[in-house]
């Protein structure tokens, strides 16, 4: 199966559920089907730490049964999932990336994996990340283009998503470690309103800027997992799609411009701006928002808080073991050590006012919008650059990433919707529609 970003039927959860529900289709064949997708493309892609497959289908035969018992399906029925390696999974090490971490085994779930159990997913298996969630880049590659990173610090669970290994991941983000991913890899991407989704169990970076979400490969995808995970989401039928509840027509669309238009290589700002035109004709309103007139300091406290609080979780391991640290994150921790707790402090005060300026924008739109990333994925000596990302995780805005084309290489580029703080649903549904207008010139 090679990546595309219109997948068929049997490629989605919402195309499968209906047959698990109906007993047309099993779990046992879901999850032999993405572990035939491992047998021809794990070697090359290198997305799993650790792929299960005698625990996988040990649960997915315990789901199958539960159905032939009569046991009402869970939301998520045996679909199979990746889950990052950052997040806790009973009975495997939560290895971050760190060989210091890689034998000890956690004997309890993370918040996150319980939700996806209880709502019937089969797990998989743990997928790579760069270390401690960092810039270091890790050995995944892009199953679009084995030379092109799948991005960062989701790697594993963007790529396995992408060449059909599992049919949604479990990623985090800090700066933009989801949505990128997901841009890079042709996918859709979902990072909730800070602390809607519990990150309980999972490797710190920064309790001021992290989030855990999903990616999968359609925006009714990503809303299945994220109604499980975020209890302020009403949850879809087997047989419902977002566009057939509620639906959303005319949305108000708030383009954000400077550094976006001017760092955004151009094909992501042709492309972009043909999405855009594309949107228009459909019926939204595109027009220019502003910006918080302290937008220039955004990129700047966000490194330091991010730097303060993994230097704060790290600083005793990285005395006793500094060569276990690879050497991105070796050298930003060592910056850590140098912050001083006024720039910290100020750096808080100022994501405060900034979130509540940022909002209020959003008092005119429905949402705003810019490109996922400056351009597709580069090279893998790097995992891409986060800086379009960042400054919703330094807000805690819910995001989501839909494919909106490709670069003249075929390489696959995201346009990026920004909600207002606690209206994950809203900015989901509006995501959805911007999907099902471009789905066309896609």
């Amino acid at each position: 199966m090679k990546p595309t970003l219109t997948p068929d039927g049997m490629q989605t959860i919402s195309g499968v559920l209906p047959k698990i529900f109906d007993r047309s289709l099993s779990s046992r064949e879901l999850v032999e089907r993405c572990l035939a997708q491992a047998d021809t493309k794990e070697f090359d892609l290198m997305a799993w730490v650790q792929l299960d497959r005698e625990a996988a289908l040990a649960q997915a035969d315990a789901q199958d049964a539960r159905l032939s018992h009569g046991e009402a399906p869970g939301p998520l029925q045996g679909i199979p999932f990746g889950i990052k390696d950052l997040i806790d999974v009973a009975g495997y090490p939560t290895g971050a990336g760190s060989a210091l971490r890689a034998e000890q085994i956690v004997d309890r779930d993370a918040d996150v994996v319980a939700r996806l159990r209880n709502a019937g997913a089969v797990i998989l298996g743990k997928t790579v990340t760069t270390q401690f969630g960092c810039f270091d880049p890790p050995v995944t590659r892009n199953p679009w283009n084995r030379d092109r990173t799948p991005g960062g610090s989701s790697s594993g669970s963007a790529a396995a998503v992408a060449a059909g290994m599992c049919y949604a991941a479990l990623g985090s983000q800090t700066g933009g470690s989801v949505i990128r991913p997901a841009s890079f890899c042709g996918l859709c991407g979902y990072k909730p309103t800070r602390a809607a989704i519990s990150t309980e169990g999972a490797v710190p970076v920064s309790g001021y800027l992290d989030h855990i979400g999903p990616l999968a490969r359609t925006v009714d995808d990503v809303y299945r997992v994220a109604a499980v995970l975020n209890d302020s989401l009403t949850p879809l039928g087997p047989t419902e799609s977002l566009s057939s509840t509620s639906p959303i027509s005319h949305p108000k669309l708030g383009r954000l411009r400077h550094d976006f238009d001017e760092k955004a290589e151009p094909a992501m700002r042709e492309c972009f701006d043909r999405a855009l035109t594309h949107l228009t004709k459909a019926g939204a309103a595109v027009s220019d928002a502003p910006w918080p007139a302290t937008f220039a300091e955004v990129w700047h406290c966000h490194r330091v808080i991010m730097l303060t609080d993994m230097t704060a979780y790290h600083r005793q391991t990285l005395a006793k073991h500094p060569d276990d640290f690879k050497p991105g994150i070796r050298g930003l921790l060592q910056e850590g050590l140098t912050l001083k707790a006024v720039d910290y402090l100020h750096a808080l005060e100022h994501q405060c006012r900034f979130t509540s300026a940022m909002n209020e924008i959003l008092d005119d739109f429905d949402v705003l919008v810019t490109p996922a990333a400056r351009g597709p994925a580069p090279s893998p000596e790097t995992t891409g650059d986060p800086s379009f990302n960042a400054p919703f995780s330094y807000t805690g805005q819910p995001v989501v990433t839909i494919p909106m084309g490709l670069s003249p290489e075929g390489l696959p580029m995201g346009l990026q919707i920004i909600g207002q703080s606690g209206k994950d649903e809203e900015v989901i549904r509006t995501a959805a529609w911007c999907e099902e207008q471009l789905r066309g010139v896609l």
